[in-house]
């Protein structure tokens, strides 16, 4: 059984009391019988971890600062089970970023295992989060919603389920109503749905859902998708609620996947912050819940609408952590919610219950896969690839990363890249950060001979080159190269740092690290393909999106122009691998120091 729950709030009024007087139960109690419930439960950014949260992530903290350890799909298949007894309208939703994460059991089988346990959940639908478009808009609605297979069934995609059948999809479907294709306007995904409770003899009252996904989203580094835009929130959703209010719809609930902090108190919604909640502030009055994800917070609050009327502002965290609760109570007469008698908790994922014995089954079978997969052969490789860095800043590692960049960029685009708008032409170099001055490194880990028969397993290489991101190919000028390569020097903390740039085989370099800032290497001594790098030329360059746009640090190559995104690193480098065993590590030399 849940112990007490993170937070629960009669939204009376705002910062109502947890525990109402008797007086004031008896009446809630007395009007509740001329309504119909209608319970919602929402998960949000569940990124795939199906055997528990991660770290940290693992421990929440509750009412009274009781600690709760959580997580794990098969306890919250037990405690939705619990949840819905009782409740004759009761609809499981998400508010997105449900895979696409950094669970090896999950991403290593393209997200399908997660696909399988949000259906074995009865999840009714999802907004979609950003990382929902980290392969393509294809690949969610394709392959995620309707288990078509890219490129080759049972190695890319399509695995056998627990069942043993093939992969089918989805059982429930996604939302956005401001994720559009810019060249129409038009949604990549339907904007909202009407769900139904049954008010008895006969009776049904809709309940309509409208989806907004984080603006900026086909602008973010995994989620790159040049042919994509995102629409104005606030505008989108009022303009959502006025067509539900034409059809009919009088209750409405906003699921959106953006985010807001509670204050220094989840419990209590003191100085409440963040594009969520300054949207739930002022979106129309119709919508009568505002449900919201993306940062991975949790709390129950109550927002006064436009009107000064609250409603319900809610977030369930992350990882599987917590399950909300919102409780409507719908006027059977008017289809309208009675907004004093909502109750909203969220209650903690506890593994202190027996786990669903049928998840349980699923998240084993899954793991044991992935321990199968992990082991697999991929390649062979004659030598060690190591992060260890030369003077120069070369590696073994890093100069093959950056040989693959330029090999993923040059590589043509298949049916499930319909995220972009430019046609693909081949990179003319590759750069690859291996020690960037902020964020992430794209270099994981070394890629280790085995001393024996040289086999690189599928683990060794999805750990040795990835996080998540995709491959760019974007036109830059020469002088952008060259003050890339500069800029490899910089200041910080009164000392001379040093964010060394991998570059591909064909590329070949001078530098004089006793020069003045901004002139350590003269164009003309960088040869790409024996030629020397031309400052007022164009190149295709491929790198990572994480470098391209900036986040890790290097700036120069900001303004860039007809970008195509390819593969996600990950899988993309795994096809390299295939593709070019056996990996034999090249000698170092791309950069040299002068004198």
């Amino acid at each position: 059984m849940v112990r007490e729950p993170l937070r629960r709030r009669s939204l009376l009024a705002a910062g109502a009391a947890a525990v109402m007087p008797a007086a004031a139960a008896g009446r809630v109690r007395a009007a509740n019988r001329g309504t119909v419930e209608m319970q919602l439960l929402n998960i949000t950014d569940l990124h795939g971890y199906l055997q528990a949260a991660p770290g940290t992530d693992a421990v929440v903290t509750g009412a009274g600062g009781a600690r709760y350890t959580v997580g794990g799909a098969a306890y919250l298949a037990a405690h939705l089970k619990r949840l819905r007894r009782g409740h004759r309208n009761s609809v499981l939703f998400a508010t997105g970023d449900l895979f696409s994460g950094w669970e090896f059991d999950a991403t290593a089988f393209a997200d399908e295992p997660t696909i399988e346990v949000l259906n074995r959940l009865g999840l009714r639908f999802s907004t979609a989060g950003n990382h929902e478009f980290d392969r393509s808009p294809a690949f969610l609605t394709r392959h995620m919603e309707h288990g078509e297979a890219y490129p080759e069934a049972g190695r890319d995609d399509a695995f056998p389920d627990s069942t043993g059948r093939p992969f089918h999809g989805a059982d429930f479907r996604y939302y956005s109503a401001n994720v559009v294709w810019s060249a129409t306007g038009r949604t990549v995904l339907p904007p909202y749905n009407i769900e139904w409770a049954d008010a008895g003899d006969g009776r049904r009252i809709p309940v309509g859902f409208i989806h907004l996904t984080v603006p900026g989203t086909a602008s973010f580094p995994c989620s790159y998708q040049p042919a994509l835009g995102t629409l104005d929130p606030l505008a989108t959703a009022d303009r959502c609620a006025a067509e539900l209010a034409s059809r009919g719809v009088r209750a409405l609930v906003l699921s959106v996947h953006d985010g807001a902090h509670a204050g220094p108190d989840p419990t209590t919604g003191t100085h409440p912050s963040g594009p969520a909640y300054e949207l739930a502030r002022r979106v129309s009055p119709a919508i009568d819940a505002v449900v919201t994800g993306h940062w991975h917070h949790r709390f129950t609050m109550s927002v006064p609408d436009p009107d000064g009327v609250p409603r319900p502002f809610v977030e369930a965290g992350c990882h599987g952590q917590v399950v909300n609760e919102t409780v409507l109570r719908l006027d059977p007469g008017t289809g309208r919610v009675v907004r004093e008698l909502t109750t909203s908790v969220n209650h903690p994922n506890t593994r202190d219950i027996a786990p669903d014995p049928g998840m349980e089954r699923i998240t084993a079978y899954w793991a044991g896969q992935a321990a199968a997969r992990a082991r697999t052969p991929v390649g062979r490789q004659t030598g060690s690839f190591t992060r260890q860095r030369t003077p120069a800043g070369e590696s073994t590692l890093g100069n093959l990363a950056a040989d693959w960049a330029r090999w993923a960029g040059s590589r043509p685009l298949g049916p499930f890249d319909d995220g972009n708008i430019h046609p693909a032409r081949p990179a003319d170099l590759g750069i690859v950060a291996t020690a960037p001055r902020t964020g992430p490194c794209i270099l994981g880990g070394d890629l280790v001979h085995d001393g024996a028969s040289g086999t690189v397993v599928f683990a060794a290489a999805w750990n040795a080159v990835g996080y998540g991101d995709p491959v760019l190919t974007v036109t830059v000028g020469g002088r952008q190269i060259h003050r890339a390569l500069e800029d490899q020097w910089y200041h910080a903390d009164g000392q001379l740092q040093f964010a060394p740039l991998a570059v591909s085989r064909n590329v070949q370099y001078t530098y004089d690290a006793t020069g003045p800032a901004g002139d350590r290497i003269a164009p003309h001594d960088v040869l790409l393909d024996g030629r020397p790098l031309d400052p007022s030329r164009s190149y295709r360059l491929a790198a990572p999106a994480y470098t391209l746009l900036g986040l890790d640090g290097t700036t120069a190559f900001a303004g860039f122009r007809t970008p195509v995104r390819h593969e996600r690193d990950h899988e993309s480098f795994i096809a390299y691998v295939r593709a070019h065993t056996p990996l034999t590590p090249a000698p170092l030399g791309r950069v040299r120091a002068r004198g």
